[in-house]
C-alpha cells in the first residue's frame, strides 16, 4: 500500500473533520443466566479473501471468535481500502498492514498501535524471470521496478547496496511482467509465482527479508480501544492466534470454504499453494529457537526497524517501539522442544 507525508496529512485532518467513527458496541449484561450477546467487531483487511487471511477466516468459520463473546465481520481491502483511517476513525476496529507502513504514519500523529503479528517475517519480494541477469540485489541498479512506489524498502535497498532503482508504478496486475522478460515486479511469494507459472513463466524470487529488511504483517487497532476495550482485544488476539495455528496445523476447509464463496476469483489450488508456501518459509509460525511464535512481536526487533527508518530520514517525528507496538496482549511464545535424551 502506497504510504507517503500528504497520505498522512490527509488522513489526519479527515480524523479532525469527523470526529468519532463508529461507535464501540458494548456487551450487555447476561439476564437470567443467558449467554450475553456478542460484541461486532470488525477487522478490515488488506486485500481481497485469500489464504494469507487464513487464520481469521477460520477462527470465524470454526467459532472462535463467538467462544470470547465476538461477532466478528471480516472486511475486504484491495487497492484504496483506506485500512488505516478506517481503523483510526473507529469505522473498523483492526485492521492488517506491514510494520514500516505502520511506523511511518505513527511518526506523522496517526494513533495507531500493533497488537500482534498476522506474519513473523515479510513474504514480499522482487519476481524476476527464470533467466534474467538480476541475481542478486546489487543487480537492480539501474532497472526499473514495477511495485508500490512510495513503499520504502526502495530507499532502503538503493542506500545498502549503493544503487539507483527506477521507480514504476505497481498496476496490480501480472500483465507487463508475464509479456516481457526483462520486467522485473514486486511480488509476495505466496501468491504472484503461482500466477506467473501458470501462465507458463518459470521465475525466482528475491525475498526483501533476505536484505535484511524484515517487517511484520501486523494485526493493528487505534489506541483509544486499548485503553477503553482492553479484554476485548485480548481476546481478539488470542482467538485469532488459535484461528491461525488451526489454519496452519489443522484442516483449513472451513476458511477455503468462506473465502471461495466471498472471493471467486480464488481456487482451490491457489489456496493450498499460498497456504503451503507459509508453512514451508515460516512466515506465521516464525523461528522458535529465536522467540518467534504465532502472533508474537518483538520491541527489539521493532525497535530496530525504527532506528533503519530513522537512518534512511523517513520518519516526522521521533517514535519508540512502546509507542507503535503493544504486546500485552499475546501469550508467551512456545518453548522449543528440548532435544531428545541419549
Amino acid at each position: 500500500m502506497r504510504t507517503s507525508a500528504s497520505v498522512i496529512a490527509v488522513v489526519l485532518l479527515a480524523l479532525l473533520g469527523s470526529g468519532c467513527g463508529r461507535r464501540d458496541a458494548a456487551v450487555p449484561a447476561a439476564e437470567h443466566g443467558a449467554r450475553p450477546a456478542l460484541r461486532k467487531v470488525i477487522l478490515q483487511t488488506d486485500w481481497f479473501p485469500q489464504a494469507e487471511h487464513g487464520g481469521y477466516y477460520q477462527a470465524m468459520a470454526r467459532g472462535f471468535y463467538a467462544d470470547v463473546g465476538l461477532d466478528v465481520e471480516i472486511w475486504p481491502g484491495g487497492p484504496g481500502a483506506g485500512i488505516k483511517l478506517k481503523v483510526a476513525r473507529g469505522d473498523a476496529d483492526f485492521g492488517m498492514d506491514r510494520s514500516d507502513n505502520l511506523i511511518l504514519v505513527a511518526s506523522g500523529g496517526l494513533p495507531l498501535v500493533m497488537v500482534a503479528a498476522t506474519m513473523q517475517h515479510d513474504p514480499q519480494a522482487l519476481m524476476v524471470h527464470a533467466g534474467s541477469p538480476v541475481k542478486t540485489f546489487k543487480d537492480l541498479d539501474g532497472r526499473g521496478v514495477i511495485g508500490n512506489v512510495g513503499m520504502t524498502w526502495f530507499k532502503y535497498l538503493e542506500n545498502k547496496y549503493g544503487i539507483t532503482i527506477e521507480r514504476r508504478q505497481n498496476t496490480y496486475g501480472l500483465g507487463e511482467f508475464l509479456a516481457n522478460t526483462s520486467v522485473i515486479q514486486q511480488c509476495v511469494v505466496t501468491n504472484e509465482p503461482f500466477f506467473a507459472r501458470q501462465n507458463g513463466r518459470e521465475v525466482r524470487t528475491l525475498l526483501l527479508s533476505e536484505a535484511g529488511y524484515d517487517c511484520y504483517q501486523a494485526l493493528f487497532t487505534r489506541r483509544e480501544l486499548i485503553r477503553t476495550s482492553p479484554e476485548m482485544v485480548r481476546a481478539f488476539v488470542l482467538a485469532s492466534i488459535r484461528g491461525w495455528r488451526d489454519y496452519l496445523e489443522g484442516d483449513p476447509a472451513a476458511a477455503d470454504a468462506v473465502m471461495m464463496k466471498r472471493n471467486p476469483e480464488t481456487t482451490p489450488a491457489l489456496l493450498a499453494f499460498s497456504r503451503n508456501e507459509m508453512i514451508r518459509h515460516k512466515f506465521v509460525q516464525g523461528d522458535l529457537s529465536k522467540g518467534e511464535d504465532v502472533g508474537q512481536i518483538s520491541a527489539a526487533r521493532i525497535a530496530e526497524q525504527i532506528e533503519t527508518m530513522q537512518t534512511l530520514g523517513l520518519l516526522k517525528a521521533s517514535v519508540t517501539a512502546a509507542s507503535v507496538a503493544a504486546t500485552e496482549f499475546l501469550p508467551a511464545p512456545t518453548k522449543p522442544a528440548a532435544p531428545p535424551t541419549r
